[in-house]
């Protein structure tokens, strides 16, 4: 039986013809039609990758995160341009470390708090190392009066009235700004649990810390370190950040406190001197503000 012929006597498709054509020996191509070319559409433009309108704890790696609330501004704009939101984080803990009291933190963090001041919104300061100057205090702008010092610390335990009272002031919601002067060797349980009490402050959160905590983890999403760098110019290594990595610290230069003239001591501080000689607790170096003493032991 022969095989099946496969081209032969088959009845011609549509449009053979001109596809034998092609084939014809002698065949003229160029003088084939030439099909009208099909518009392609533009690719539709691709939507910008905003990774915050998913969580607001999302970012892209080279960028800062952006928040949906304003931050609060420091009052340097070199530092504000390296924060997430141009400025301290509302509803978050800000980590500040110092090798020492005093190398600058009071004037870093004063335009951030004046600000809360003048706002109406009360101010906290929770276990200050060391009596804290009216006279610097006012000459930075504050409002003493209306200062709200907190003293927690107990001999017995140390730390463990502190905590409770800065965690209840934070989670009230009614407290315009905090800076807290945290225990050393803090574990850090304990701080993630201000950072989840913060989360319903509406202001800045300050806690300062000793510079060995660089060393531990932290829950708070922004963390600094401070070195006095000159008079007046405070280094500032921002550690960590909803951001990429700053390699290189900023300087920054403070406005200077120096008072012009010795102020005359108040009938208060004369009280609290007399207090510190016969051994007592001394209180705090700002007669005009509201004083709680809270420690026990």
């Amino acid at each position: 039986m022969d095989p099946l012929p496969l081209f032969a006597d088959l009845p011609p498709l549509r449009g053979a013809s001109a596809a034998r054509a092609l084939y014809r020996p002698g065949a003229d191509v160029a003088s084939m039609p030439v099909p009208a070319p099909v518009p392609v559409p533009p690719a539709p433009a691709r939507p910008e990758l905003r990774p915050e309108s998913l969580h607001p704890s999302l970012w892209l790696g080279h960028q800062l995160a952006r928040h949906a609330e304003a931050a609060v501004p420091t009052g340097f704009a070199a530092l504000d341009a390296q924060l997430p939101g141009a400025g301290w984080p509302r509803r978050a803990l800000s980590e500040v470390l110092l090798p020492h009291p005093g190398v600058g933190e009071i004037r870093l963090l004063a335009p951030s708090l004046v600000a809360t001041q003048k706002a109406g919104r009360l101010v906290m300061l929770f276990d200050p190392p060391a009596d804290l100057s009216a006279v610097a205090f006012e000459r930075l702008g504050f409002a003493v009066e209306d200062l709200l010092i907190i003293h927690t610390r107990a001999r017995v335990v140390p730390g463990s009235d502190s905590l409770w009272a800065l965690e209840q002031a934070l989670k009230s919601g009614h407290v315009g700004a905090v800076l807290a002067w945290l225990p050393p060797r803090l574990r850090a349980e304990r701080l993630r649990r201000l950072q989840l009490a913060a989360h319903a402050h509406d202001g800045p959160a300050f806690v300062l810390c000793e510079m060995s905590a660089a060393q531990r983890p932290t829950a708070a999403p922004l963390r600094l370190a401070l070195r006095p760098a000159a008079a007046d110019v405070l280094s500032v290594r921002v550690l960590k950040r909803r951001g990429p990595l700053l390699e290189r610290p900023l300087l920054l230069e403070l406005p200077p406190v120096r008072p012009l003239s010795t102020p005359r001591r108040s009938p208060a501080h004369a009280d609290a001197t007399a207090h510190a000689a016969a051994g007592a607790p001394a209180r705090s170096g700002l007669p005009a503000a509201t004083f709680v003493n809270l420690a026990v032991g």
